[in-house]
């Protein structure tokens, strides 16, 4: 019994045994079957969750595309109308790669070529309105990269850009619904192999339920709840990878276009700290006329082409590498064309130990220009009046000697030949004849008279005692009237406001030489026969007014300024009453008299 029980047992064990290894080869391959049919449909999700996405994208990039190349049919300024169309090329070239990606695969995209014939036909079908896209948008940047535009040609590029547009859209919409109708399939025909292996599998449970289906089944319950966490993990992460990478792709197009925007725009450059360049913005380059250059070129060498400037920029460099230094600076392009330009620079550290140099500069070469012509002229200006003012001091040494020399001439001609006459007449008396004595007396009176006379007029033209006794009222008077006894013309004073206020000695000098001046031109130029000086005030301003019946001058060859040909007198005048902060003012015409107004402060 012993022994029969034995080898019960064994056979009971071994079936058993056998019963146990098929269960659990059975559980096994159901288990490995599940895991295979669930990575595997995980995969296909995860490839169909791909495709589906690639292909709504392309929707949302041929939408994209059309709306770009539509912007391009407004105006605008030209650098924005090429970032336009940096933009286009970059929305064309990804349509592009994800439409071929979609066919063929692309392992960058994770995507495995091996589309179904109908989706294959699809696309075969998409294909003419994709290619007509693409050929109206390089037709249509074309356009905007032209001197001239054919609006007519691009309305109908625009049109035939839409038609084409929507009929892609319209195929891509059936295209991703196919797509979707394919992974319902594939899950539909997963669901039916699931059931069988599920009938499979519930079988052996059934049989070996309470030796190993129960344990099993938690575990295998377990795995189910792991694997759908998984399954979530995976989609959130792809999802996650996704918006990852469209930000990041905006990130460095938002880089780029400011980038380029501070190379067109600013004099922009980078250099090391031993000055060598590591960037150049294109204004920068075009203002310097540096076409190319090494990044290895020091940066002295493309600023100018003159030694010393390069040495001057080479120690700016070195001596403010780690503080920053502005000021202005002369560089010359390679033209010899001297720039001036505001010049900043500033250290900045990008990280791992490397330090650079931010250069940014602006054009000031019309402003110093300006400036060094300003300060020509005034240099010139300032020569000149120095001229001026040597011509006039000459003048007026020639003018005083020429008086002095008139009033010796006067007195050895008039005075002079009179006093030796009356020496000769006193000696040639002789009282023995009483007639011819008292005829000769008679002559010595009337040359004394005539002595006298001509001291009163020499001593009259260098200073009247009445202007230094009583004002410039009673000398004009008396200048007035001894001119008229001295000459033919009839001048007469009048005093219309009674004006008897004494001024300054040095104001009254100045009016009394500038009125004499303007009398003495009418008698000696205007051929006048009239002379009037009229006296009034205000309040505030003392009016002499000196009018004739002459010829008068045309104003426009009046000289203003003093120079070797003369025109002194009217320089006088002009000196003397700007000397005592007053004004003159000379108006004339050819036939119709001159009249001559000095103005100046009573306060």
């Amino acid at each position: 019994m012993a022994q029969n029980t034995k080898p019960l047992d064994q056979y009971t064990f071994n079936r058993l045994r056998r019963l146990y290894i098929i269960a659990l080869g059975a559980i096994a391959i159901s288990l490995l079957t599940s895991q295979f049919l669930i990575r595997s449909y995980l995969n296909d999700q995860e490839d169909d969750s791909k495709l589906i996405n690639v292909a709504g994208r392309q929707r949302m990039l041929s939408q994209k595309l059309t709306k770009e190349v539509l912007l391009l049919r407004i105006n605008g300024p030209q650098h924005q109308r090429s970032s336009l169309i940096d933009s286009i090329n970059h929305t064309k070239l990804e349509w592009q790669n994800a439409h071929q990606a979609l066919q063929f695969g692309n392992e960058a995209m994770g995507l495995e070529a091996g589309n179904s014939k109908e989706i294959t036909e699809m696309f075969e079908a998409i294909q003419p309105s994709f290619d007509k896209v693409i050929s109206s948008t390089n037709q249509l940047i074309d356009f905007a990269q032209s001197a001239e535009e054919d609006p007519l040609a691009i309305d109908q590029e625009l049109q035939t850009l839409q038609l084409a547009a929507s009929s892609f859209l319209t195929q891509m919409e059936e295209i991703v619904n196919q797509y979707d109708d394919e992974a319902k399939e594939k899950v539909s025909q997963l669901r039916k192999l699931e059931i069988g292996i599920t009938v499979f599998t519930l079988f052996i449970l059934l049989c070996e339920f309470l030796i190993i289906f129960w344990p099993s089944a938690k575990a295998m319950k377990l795995s189910i709840r792991e694997l759908l966490e998984a399954e979530k993990k995976a989609i959130k992460m792809a999802k996650d990878a996704d918006l990852l990478s469209q930000s990041k792709e905006k990130s460095v197009r938002e880089l780029r276009a400011l980038s380029q925007a501070m190379d067109e725009i600013l004099l922009f450059a980078r250099i090391t700290p031993e000055g060598y360049i590591t960037h150049m913005g294109d204004q920068f380059s075009r203002l310097l006329q540096v076409k190319k250059y090494n990044l290895n070129a020091k940066f002295s060498e493309i600023i100018s082409i003159h030694e010393n400037e390069q040495l001057m920029m080479d120690r700016i460099i070195a001596e403010n590498k780690k503080s920053g230094w502005q000021g202005e600076i002369k560089a010359t392009n390679k033209e010899g064309k001297e720039i001036w330009l505001d010049f900043s620079m500033l250290p900045f550290s990008s990280g791992e130990d490397k330090s650079e140099l931010i250069i940014v500069c602006l054009d000031i070469t019309k402003r110093k220009e300006a400036m060094l012509e300003v300060e020509r002229l005034t240099k010139a200006s300032f020569e000149e009046k120095m001229q001026q003012q040597k011509i006039l001091s000459r003048q007026i040494i020639e003018n005083q000697e020429n008086e002095q020399n008139r009033i010796a001439k006067d007195i050895h001609d008039g005075i002079g030949q009179m006093l030796t006459g009356l020496k000769y007449l006193l000696e040639s008396v002789e009282l023995e004849n009483p007639t011819q004595a008292k005829e000769k007396i008679e002559k010595l009176k009337l040359l004394t008279s005539n002595i006298i006379k001509g001291v009163r007029t020499a001593t009259f033209n260098l200073t009247p005692p009445e202007l230094k006794d009583y004002g410039i009222v009673p000398a004009l008077t008396e200048l007035t009237q001894e001119l008229e006894k001295l000459t033919d013309k009839h001048i007469v004073l009048f005093n219309k406001t009674d004006f008897n206020q004494r001024l300054d000695s040095l104001v009254e000098i100045n009016l009394y030489r500038i009125t004499q001046e303007a009398i003495n031109n009418a008698i000696k130029y205007a051929d006048s026969t009239h002379i009037i000086v009229t006296i009034s005030h205000s309040e505030s301003i003392l009016s002499i007014i000196v009018d004739d019946n002459g010829k008068g001058f045309d104003k426009s060859k009046l000289k203003p300024k003093p120079d070797k040909d003369g025109g002194m007198g009217l320089t006088f005048m002009q000196e003397r009453i700007n000397y005592i902060n007053g004004r003159l003012f000379i108006n004339s015409s050819p036939n119709e008299g001159t009249r001559v107004t000095l103005n100046v402060p009573l306060n």
